[in-house]
């Protein structure tokens, strides 16, 4: 009968005991206790803007939870020193130029660390040192992004609503091409124009091409031109010489023209006095009266008895020797 209770209180201590084992357990992993005995060593960080980051969230390097955020504190008037407590076996992965920024566990999650960067060249952290922070644009940054799209793309929608409106109404250059029919008849005559012109370009450039092809050829003119050096030569020994006439012809119109500008000059006689000319004239009329007389007086000689034989002899003499005339 004494058997019976004691059983009882052993088993009940049995499952009791075992009760507070899996409830220890349950804290620890729950609580994440076990942390607690892992050896870690303090760094600090100095933000100008946290974005609701709290004591205890975690800090990751290359996606490994490394350690938790062990405090936080207001340093100066606007600026926050952030304390992290991070495991010792990541220390040899963490330069001291190593940067940290914040970030969040997933897209709405909690707020997160992230160490990342650095040099290989750098040495490792060291206790007590201070993380170089990358500025991030948090919530506000991004709405306030937002709202300055959002006042460029209005600006750009009425702008856009008025030059349609322009379109629609005829105004300016696209407008009339789009509502004046006249324009677009005018556009697509000088569109033939510029056809027609590249068509005759094409067949100057065809006629360019025989014209060389045509120089190529050997025997031609423009083909000696171009390769005998000879006829180069002659041609350009006459053009020397066409040019010494236009340079003498030159000279002698220029001393021309300056003997007609002096009126003391024959020529300048001649050209000016009047007195002159009149003389040269009478003497040029009394010249001709002569010359016809001579011819009247040799008229009547030949018809002269004395001298007819003679004017004979002389015509039968001609026409025995027809070569002598």
């Amino acid at each position: 009968m004494n058997e019976s209770p004691n059983k009882r209180a052993v088993i009940v201590g049995v499952f009791v005991f075992t009760g507070l084992v899996f409830l220890l357990a349950g804290i620890l992993i729950i609580g994440n206790l076990r942390e607690t005995f892992k050896r870690k060593m303090n760094v600090t960080a100095l933000f100008d803007d946290v974005g609701g980051l709290q004591k205890g969230n975690n800090v990751w390097l290359s996606g490994v939870k490394i350690g938790t955020v062990s405090n936080l504190n207001f340093y100066g008037k606007s600026r926050v020193v952030v304390s992290l407590n991070i495991e010792t076996k990541a220390q040899k992965y963490i330069p001291k130029d190593a940067k940290i920024k914040l970030s969040s566990d997933g897209l709405i999650g909690n707020k997160i660390l992230v160490i990342y960067g650095g040099t290989e060249k750098a040495m490792d952290i060291q206790e007590g040192d201070t993380l170089g922070v990358e500025k991030t644009f948090n919530s506000e940054d991004m709405i306030n992004t937002f709202q300055e799209n959002n006042k460029n793309l209005l600006a750009i929608t009425s702008d856009f609503k008025v030059i349609s409106r322009k379109l629609a109404s005829g105004e300016g250059t696209i407008g009339k091409l789009l509502n004046d029919t006249s324009v677009y008849a005018n556009i697509n005559a000088a569109t033939k124009s510029l056809q027609n012109a590249t068509v005759k370009a094409q067949q100057l450039v065809s006629s360019l091409a025989t014209f060389s092809s045509g120089l190529n050829k050997k025997g031609t003119l423009a083909n000696e031109l171009t390769t005998d050096t000879v006829v180069f030569n002659s041609v350009k020994i006459s053009i020397a010489k066409l040019q010494q006439i236009a340079d003498t012809a030159s000279v002698f119109i220029t001393n021309l023209k300056k003997a007609g500008s002096n009126p003391h000059s024959s020529i300048g006689v001649l050209l000016h006095d009047e007195e002159a000319g009149a003389r040269l004239k009478e003497t040029i009329k009394n010249l001709e009266r002569s010359s016809k007389k001579l011819d009247e007086d040799l008229e009547a000689a030949q018809h002269n008895f004395l001298l007819r034989g003679f004017f004979k002899k002389k015509i039968k003499a001609e026409n025995s020797n027809p070569t002598q005339k």
